[in-house]
């Protein structure tokens, strides 16, 4: 099963710089959309259904033009969960979860720190849904969480390492992603390339994507039950949809 992870930064705006061409061409078996700042109400479906993606689940956030997650399947999974069923998180649209007999996939947008306010609620969105996935596990050991983690987790996946007093990359940050990936998950591309320097966001301001000064946000964590089964993983840098790049895994069926 190939899997696709992409913060889209507007499924719309995604679309009018050629998303469903590209889609069509990468041909994965699921893709996983955050940050698709739209309700399904506006956008038209069909150029999904005509790219080979008749299943497609889209869940907002209550704010017009924030947030919200999506996940597009080729087959049609047995049960989709919209959320999470904790309130102070599902109003912004941040988990949506497809389960298939042998896999789960969930596409998680973890909000970002950009002042005291929304560092506060992301501290608290993280120790929740470390919580719920700890509880999910026990009933679906096939999880694959994609997403964007607004999180690096070491020095590798920065360019610049001195940078620890931004949200994004504060010890607390990346102590939770350790210890999240200590709960029962594999880093996937970590885990294919230990050594290897590749980011998925570029800022853009000073034109960041040009001189590669990015981070490495979006991760595919698959649960430890799958670690044999994890075929590849890749950072699909050459799109460029957003100002994040799509990230892949593929699992053996």
């Amino acid at each position: 099963m190939k899997i696709i992870s992409y913060n889209v930064n507007g499924v719309r705006a995604a679309v009018n710089k050629g998303f469903v061409d590209w889609l069509k061409n990468t041909n994965p078996d699921v893709i996983c959309l955050q940050e698709i700042k739209a309700l399904k109400e506006q956008l038209d479906v069909t150029i999904f259904e005509n790219a080979g993606y008749k299943y497609h689940y889209w869940f907002s956030a209550q704010k017009k033009g924030y947030s919200g997650v999506a996940i597009l399947s080729k087959t049609k999974p047995k049960h989709v969960e919209y959320g999470t069923g904790i309130e102070t998180m599902d109003f912004e649209g941040r988990n949506l979860r497809v389960d298939f007999d042998e896999i789960s996939i969930m596409s998680m947008y973890l909000p970002s720190g950009t002042n005291n306010e929304r560092l506060d609620f992301k501290f608290n969105y993280m120790d929740e849904i470390q919580d719920y996935l700890s509880l999910l596990t026990e009933q679906i050991p096939n999880l694959v969480v994609c997403g964007d983690y607004n999180i690096c987790h070491d020095e590798i996946d920065i360019h610049n390492p001195k940078m620890k007093n931004v949200s994004g990359f504060l010890p607390e940050e990346r102590s939770w992603l350790g210890a999240f990936i200590q709960s029962g998950f594999i880093d996937s591309y970590r885990y294919l390339h230990p050594t290897r320097q590749e980011f998925s966001w570029w800022s853009y301001r000073a034109n960041s994507r040009a001189n590669n000064k990015g981070w490495r946000l979006d991760y595919a964590m698959v649960s430890k039950t799958l670690q044999e089964k994890i075929k590849r993983s890749v950072i699909l840098t050459e799109a460029v949809h957003s100002d994040h790049c799509p990230i892949l895994v593929e699992i053996d069926k």
